[in-house]
């Protein structure tokens, strides 16, 4: 390496400091771009940034003909290999063309375009300390004479130095977007929670309990528990995967669902209304799993209607256990969805009629398999006769304890409806 004078030095640890003064992208671009032209004493320079998603160098910023900053240049995509930036990213050596317009990989259409001459060309590629490709820089025109050795030798220090301010903005940046995300995500979950009920309403010669425990901030699964004239109208939907889609479209559904009980409609109609709207507002790939159930307190009947919602869980008094499946397929699928009239289950003093999103029974162990259904039915067997707020927590304990505590891969909601002796 030659001797770089003291005065370039100096300027070089200028430099440092002054990109390391800010976190802001936009000023580190700023004063890359400048620091670039400045030091090595050119007329222009641009900078490119390495998009990881596309491999593809994309402009960030540039000067002018005039040497102003100018952001016309911005978003021009360069792909790997192409072009003199390209070549420089994909081979991460410099390329220092003494003759622009004699060197057959420079394009002079860009020069035709903006009326500027391009001399000399300084192309270097700026890499991180971790070795990550972070960009590109390119110099023009030396202002006295071309660019030498030594200028190579400064241009090689000074893009590491840029890299490591550019990629620290980069990760400054993308933490400021993680914890927006996160807290807009923490926000639509407690507006999520907050449409489901605080607890079931007080239904004469009843005891029941819903609870919904998502697998992210926002979950894919809804529940819902509604007094009527005739007793109760409870919900249970799961919509497909977990997440914010999901969580509007259980929303919806939910909302569709108090609005319809408000017209007066009866819960075939209702489940049909509730369909051929999720087919008009949501693609195919997005379908909504559903149980309603319109309990029925004179007769002591629960009328009940599994759109793709299974399986149902009606243990007897007597300590039979009965285990259905859905009867009608999901929602948001067909517009014309094969309903038949609602089945009838009568419930029986003692009797309990439990009702879980697939996060239960599928919840996966490591040797284990899988919890299935019969270990939900010897929970709900020997807790029977407790409350059944006590029961839906005894279950979700049994499922943490049986994975370990891991993160669930599903959401878990459930909803239990225990007649009084």
């Amino acid at each position: 390496m030659s001797q770089i004078p003291e005065t370039i030095l100096y300027r070089l640890l200028d430099v440092s400091r002054q990109l390391g003064s800010t976190a802001d992208s936009r000023a580190v671009q700023v004063g890359v771009v400048n620091c670039l032209r400045d030091v090595l004493e050119a007329e222009r320079a641009t900078v490119f940034e390495h998009d990881p998603n596309t491999n593809e160098l994309v402009a960030v910023l540039a000067h002018g003909p005039d040497g102003g900053l100018d952001d016309s240049f911005a978003g021009i995509r360069i792909p790997m290999g192409v072009g003199l930036a390209g070549t420089v990213a994909e081979n991460r050596d410099l390329i220092n063309i003494p003759d622009a317009y004699a060197d057959d990989r420079f394009n002079q259409d860009i020069d035709r375009k903006t009326g500027y001459r391009t001399r000399s060309l300084l192309t270097v590629p700026m890499i991180g300390s971790d070795g990550r490709l972070i960009g590109v820089a390119q110099v023009l025109n030396k202002k006295q004479g071309v660019f030498e050795k030594q200028d190579e030798e400064i241009a090689t220090a000074l893009a590491a130095q840029c890299a490591v301010a550019m990629r620290r903005s980069q990760l400054i940046e993308h933490r400021v977007e993680l914890e927006k995300v996160q807290q807009d995500l923490k926000l639509a979950r407690e507006i999520q929670q907050s449409t489901f009920p605080n607890q079931c309403p007080t239904i004469d010669g009843y005891d029941c309990a819903g609870y919904s425990e998502p697998a992210e901030d926002t979950g894919g699964d809804t529940w819902d528990a509604i007094s009527v004239s005739r007793g109760a109208v409870f919900l249970l939907g799961d919509a497909t995967g977990h997440g914010v889609g999901p969580a509007i479209s259980v929303t919806q559904v939910r909302s569709m669902l108090r609005m319809a009980l408000l017209l007066g409609a009866d819960v075939g109609m209702l489940v049909d209304h509730l369909n051929r709207q999720l087919c008009a507002d949501t693609p195919p790939s997005r379908f909504v799993t559903a149980w309603f159930g319109l309990l029925d307190t004179a007769s002591h009947d629960l009328f009940s209607i599994a759109a793709g919602q299974g399986p149902l869980i009606h243990l007897h008094a007597n300590g039979d256990v009965d285990v259905h499946a859905a009867d009608a397929p999901p929602l948001g699928i067909l517009p014309d969805l094969p309903l038949d009239d609602p089945i009838q289950y009568h419930m029986n003093p003692g009797d309990l009629f439990y009702v879980a999103s697939d996060g239960f029974a599928e919840a996966a162990s490591p040797g284990k398999g899988m919890f299935g259904t019969d270990r939900i039915i010897d929970i709900l067997t020997a807790r029977r006769s407790e409350p059944a707020v006590e029961t839906i927590r005894a279950i979700h304990e049994a499922v943490d304890q049986f994975t370990g505590g891991l993160p669930a891969d599903d959401d878990r909601t459930s909803v239990l409806i225990r007649r009084l002796d």
